[in-house]
């Protein structure tokens, strides 16, 4: 399937720090992703060349919704002390001061994830290390229209 990449702009925002470890009050120390990594290999997906954090990015006022993402694992024991999660991946690209990073929008199903959650105008993206980003900065990302809807709620 070709990809069709639509961009849409984002600001960087806090998220919960439960992803990278860096909330104190996290049940995860070494953080959730580093966690996850290893199942995800298993299941095909390699994440090692990312950040083992996700990258909250608000593109507000748009919302969006999974239509056919790249790779989903189901049912995924990633903790053994909490229910089994499913999980979605897509492809994606962040620019940010003219330099481009590839990334995959990261997923966690809400229906099956205990807390932390996200609204639907707010994406978790892997990356790899970006220099310099912060909370409030803009960026651009590109998605896959194929995998992943962006469309306008009015209020």
């Amino acid at each position: 399937m070709n990809k069709q990449w639509i961009k849409v702009k984002g600001i960087v925002k806090a998220g919960y720090q439960v992803a990278s470890g860096k909330n104190k009050n996290s049940p995860y120390p070494q953080g959730s992703i580093a966690m996850q990594k290893d199942f995800f290999q298993a299941l095909g997906l390699d994440i090692s060349g990312y950040f083992l954090g996700t990258l909250n990015v608000t593109i507000a006022p748009y919302h969006f919704i999974l239509k056919k993402p790249e790779y989903t694992f189901k049912k995924v024991q990633w903790n053994p002390h909490s229910i089994a999660e499913d999980f979605s991946f897509s492809g994606c690209c962040v620019t940010f001061q003219g330099i481009e990073y590839k990334g995959l929008i990261y997923y966690p199903h809400p229906e099956t994830k205990p807390d932390h959650f996200q609204d639907d105008s707010t994406l978790e993206i892997l990356a790899p290390p970006i220099v310099n980003i912060n909370y409030g900065d803009a960026l651009e990302l590109a998605i896959n229209s194929q995998e992943i809807e962006l469309f306008f709620r009015q209020t």
